[in-house]
């Protein structure tokens, strides 16, 4: 099999077209990516993953379009986050489908645990799913014609794996790693070790050395030893001011929800992020009362205004065009 080239993002896809049968739809910061391959033998046409649920439609129009009418066949998720899984519903709604989830995440699943699946805890809407088969890290699955590698990928969501295929070091990462920034550590917002696991996968992926990356938000990349970097330099920065962190996340989580939502009264949009669980905890676990934590919650806001990534007219807060 042959190593995709280097070289810039149009060069890579290609190659890795040629290479694995794999076309990468890179999409906006409210959808994950996917990765598409078309079937090969007696393996189905998969979809890894499958973007927020409010772009169900327009994720089954460019899948249905990357396999050019062959029937998809089969879903794997690299975790559940409701950016990764949130179309998994809409395309089992077709027919013919098996589900390939974390196996960390099976029982959580087929109880349909939203606490234990997160959407509870950041107000994040996810229809319900099924799930057929568990990724177990240590064994492979067939995408195409090439085998991939499961492997766990805890620190981000610690249920997640990444798959890659050692022939053409081909890496699809999820939010393990991403090109110019670092997802948010679900686990430390909760009082738990994330940042542990969030290194020791980075460490994982250096061991692996993929030639190609493809990340669950942003471009592909082969320049993984920059973006390893960056990375490490983040969580470091994170460690060592822990409360940098969870700005970064609130900041993070309330764009997410604007881009949901479109727009909101800034009242209202302070109110959210008050009643919303994982906030709460945050705010919690800093000592916060209510008063405090509604002003923490504000500032936040006015910063995002003021720093020009949102927009604010007549008391109504949206996301700025080119921020999206």
């Amino acid at each position: 099999m042959p190593a995709p080239a280097t070289g810039e993002p149009g060069t890579l896809a290609l190659a890795l077209r040629r290479a694995l049968g794999l076309t990468l739809l890179e999409r906006g910061w409210l959808s994950a990516n996917q990765a598409v391959f078309h079937a090969a033998g007696g393996t189905p046409a998969t979809v890894v993953d499958t973007g927020f649920s409010s772009h169900a439609d327009q994720t089954m129009e460019l899948v249905d379009h990357a396999l050019a009418g062959e029937p998809l066949g089969r879903i794997v998720n690299t975790h559940l986050h409701s950016d990764h899984c949130g179309g998994n519903a809409a395309l089992q709604r077709r027919g013919g489908l098996e589900t390939w989830i974390p196996a960390r995440s099976v029982a959580a699943v087929r109880q349909w645990d939203e606490d234990r699946l997160s959407y509870r805890l950041t107000d994040q809407p996810c229809p319900r799913f099924v799930t057929d088969h568990a990724l177990v890290p240590g064994e492979r699955i067939v995408l195409g014609e090439a085998a991939w590698e499961i492997h766990a990928a805890p620190g981000h969501d610690m249920d997640a794996v990444m798959l890659f295929e050692p022939q053409t070091r081909t890496l699809i990462a999820g939010d393990a790693l991403w090109e110019e920034r670092l997802a948010i550590i679900f686990p430390e917002l909760e009082g738990k070790d994330g940042f542990g696991p969030t290194r020791a996968t980075l460490s994982l992926i250096e061991r692996l050395s993929p030639r190609t990356v493809l990340p669950g938000h942003g471009r592909l990349f082969d320049d993984v030893g920059r973006a390893l970097a960056a990375s490490r330099e983040r969580v470091a920065a994170f460690e060592r001011a822990p409360e940098r962190h969870a700005q970064h996340a609130a900041r993070a989580l309330l764009m997410f929800h604007l881009l949901e939502v479109r727009e909101g009264g800034f009242d209202e949009l302070v109110d959210w992020m008050c009643r919303t669980p994982i906030y709460r905890t945050v705010a919690s676990r800093a000592g916060m009362d209510e008063a405090r934590a509604a002003a923490w919650a504000s500032m936040h806001l006015r910063r995002l205004v003021d720093d020009g990534a949102l927009v604010e007219h007549d008391g109504r807060v949206a996301v700025r065009p080119q921020a999206q």
